[in-house]
């Protein structure tokens, strides 16, 4: 119990920053719930430019937004529409989206669609920390302590250490606790 009272003070000033950068960002901490999730039908998504719900597939919405309301459906629980909110995004390339994928896959007991989009995420950018912590963490609940510390090792020798992806995933292999966004 010390060793990990220990090891979250020392990291809790940076948890709050983004995997593999310097800067904060708001991918690295819990969404805050909106009216996405407090007040729309789930799988809609609250435009803030017209004051209603709309579809996730609306021209309303650019793909920030898709990807905010996705981690925001992931944090409640409802990964369905957090992974209808990243299929509806335009640019499924820049790694967020096959991040997000295996994300869903994994936490709705998918590990084999989960691999495949982590994969594909770090075929796109071999230094997505994110997808390397949640594959590290998605590797750890199927008990491969090993391969999810290869996965923190690759984080820490790409330059991730101290940021929010090295974080999670040290704090998971210590604590058995994984993340939910």
């Amino acid at each position: 119990m010390l060793r990990s009272t220990l090891f979250v003070l020392a990291f809790a000033p940076v948890a709050a920053f983004a995997a593999g950068s310097d800067t904060p960002a708001d991918e690295t901490k819990e969404p805050e719930p909106t009216e996405t999730t407090m007040e729309c039908e789930e799988g809609k998504v609250w435009d803030e430019e017209t004051e209603a719900c709309v579809e996730v597939e609306s021209h309303l919405l650019d793909d920030d937004a898709r990807f905010r309301a996705a981690r925001e459906f992931a944090y409640a629980g409802q990964y369905g529409a957090a992974r209808a909110a990243v299929l509806a995004m335009q640019v499924r390339d820049d790694g967020r989206a096959e991040t997000y994928l295996g994300f869903t896959a994994r936490k709705t007991g998918d590990w084999d669609g989960a691999l495949r989009h982590y994969t594909r995420a770090l075929e796109q950018d071999a230094d997505n920390l994110l997808a390397r912590s949640y594959m590290g963490q998605g590797l750890l609940e199927r008990g491969d302590f090993a391969g999810a510390k290869q996965q923190l090792d690759e984080i820490r020798a790409r330059g991730g250490a101290g940021s929010w992806a090295e974080v999670a995933l040290a704090q998971a292999i210590l604590t058995g606790i994984t993340y939910n966004y």
